[in-house]
């Protein structure tokens, strides 16, 4: 049996965040995308926040194709919210 517990944390100005660290970097978006598993669309998504909710996993991927951390932890230290899905 699985326990799943689910916490979303908002990170205000992620998007531009990651927009500022892809036109640091000298590769092609499609070069940087395809590294982090994604469509150039889906990035620009991202970047624009059009998205409601960015899975941790993708922000890794990200994080690793651009070489950068985002800081964004769940240590318990910083205001979370709990998705209680009943």
């Amino acid at each position: 049996m699985k326990v799943e517990k689910r916490i979303r944390k908002e990170v205000p100005g992620l998007g531009e965040r990651i927009r500022r660290a892809r036109k640091i970097d000298r590769r092609s978006l499609q070069e940087i995308a395809a590294l982090a598993g994604m469509s150039t669309p889906n990035w620009y998504a991202i970047e624009n926040e059009e998205m409601k909710t960015l899975p941790l996993e993708t922000l890794r991927r990200i994080e690793a194709a651009l070489g950068v951390s985002f800081d964004v932890n769940f240590d318990g230290n910083e205001d979370e919210t709990e998705e209680d899905e009943n």
